[in-house]
């Protein structure tokens, strides 16, 4: 199985996220990120914890306990359902780093603002 270290450079470098940019996001120095990918030092359990929930993987892939992970979904308040494409986007948008998601949000304001992609119904409502 793989180490930490490893892993979590791995996801760092495949999600194209700066230490720093990583390291703001967990609220941690950069130069404990840097520890941290190097193998000189291990992170405590809320930071664990916090990495995992950054790139949305389990605590046994992150830790190297398993080869594979499971993708966590964001919760839901109680009676919300998102659809599988609506999960499914969601994972990928907060997988992105702050710049990924700003062109997300206005590749998708100027789809909306375009009028063209609506369902029929929606689009009557919306030129109402």
């Amino acid at each position: 199985m793989r180490e930490f270290k490893n892993i979590l450079l791995k996801l760092r470098k495949d999600r194209h996220v700066t230490q720093e940019q990583l390291a703001d996001a967990l609220h941690i120095t950069k130069q404990a990120l840097s520890h941290y990918e190097r193998g000189t030092r291990y992170p405590k359990k809320e930071t664990l914890e916090a990495i995992a929930d950054y790139f949305n993987v389990d605590m046994n892939y992150l830790t190297g306990r398993s080869n594979t992970t499971t993708i966590i979904t964001p919760t839901l308040t109680a009676g919300s359902t998102l659809s599988k494409d609506q999960e499914e986007l969601l994972c990928k948008y907060d997988s992105l780093n702050d710049d990924g998601k700003a062109k997300v949000l206005d590749y998708a304001s100027d789809l909306v603002d375009s009028g063209r992609y609506f369902e029929k119904d929606e689009n009557i409502k919306r030129n109402a």
